[in-house]
């Protein structure tokens, strides 16, 4: 019986073309767990008969597959890889070793381009700009918000995420970036996927995605404005409070 250090969710929508070539490659060790998220071409059974782990979720969304995934794990770290081909998954312990050796808490993928046409240039320049926004936000230094990445499945789960479409990935940095995780981020190669593209590959997708993450963003920043405003309230009373307290003991002299 293989010992699983590594569960890998691979949410899954119509990428029966892409799963052998994606089971394949997984490093020893590592399981794959599929979670079907309504697919139409047989994708599950397939991904049954190669050895995977299949989960069904049928709320459609990335974050729903993804946390699907997350709750069916059981290995202490779990890592998160498109199934599209898009990502080789011998790349994996390029985000899951730093996890395992304590040196970080999340890692993510950076997507470095292993051709011209393998990431559409309206995709790449969104990203640019969300990571941009992210570095100025948080202050960790981030360049790509890449769907390949690693973290203990105790410490995600504590993380309490509840967005379940496009902003599933963005919800999981801030998080992290709240809790003061160390975030670490390594280069990964990224080739055109196998078959049609749901969301980043096309214009549309593309803007669901960052209506979605403008939504975190705008979320993120209002309880950002209520925490400040909080911290100011307290010490505007603690100052009155000090500032009482000489007369209080002065009367009571």
């Amino acid at each position: 019986m293989m010992n699983i250090r590594v569960d890998v969710v691979l949410p899954c929508l119509n990428e029966a073309q892409a799963l052998p070539w994606i089971l394949e490659r997984l490093p020893a060790g590592y399981r794959a767990i599929v979670v079907d998220n309504g697919s139409t071409d047989g994708s599950a059974d397939l991904a049954r008969i190669l050895g995977a782990y299949v989960v069904h979720e049928r709320r459609r969304g990335f974050g729903a597959a993804a946390h699907a995934g997350l709750l069916a794990a059981t290995a202490p770290i779990v890592a998160f890889c498109d199934a599209d081909a898009s990502m080789d998954p011998r790349d994996l312990p390029l985000v899951v070793d730093p996890i395992s050796a304590d040196e970080a808490d999340l890692v993510l993928g950076r997507r470095r381009p292993t051709t011209r046409n393998a990431w559409p240039p309206h995709a790449r320049l969104a990203n640019t700009y969300l990571s941009w926004r992210l570095r100025r936000i948080t202050g960790v230094n981030i360049h790509d918000l890449g769907p390949m990445r690693a973290a203990r499945r105790d410490h995600l789960l504590a993380l309490d995420l509840h967005d379940r479409r496009s902003g599933y990935p963005l919800e999981m940095f801030l998080g992290a970036a709240a809790a003061n995780w160390r975030i670490r981020e390594v280069d990964t190669g990224y080739a055109p996927r196998v078959g049609r593209s749901k969301v980043t590959g096309t214009v549309r997708g593309t803007l669901t995605a960052i209506q979605d993450m403008s939504a975190l963003l705008s979320a993120n920043n209002a309880q950002s404005a209520n925490n400040a405003q909080s911290a100011n309230n307290a010490r505007s009373a603690n100052s009155a409070s000090s500032t009482g307290n000489p007369n209080t003991n002065e009367a009571r002299s």
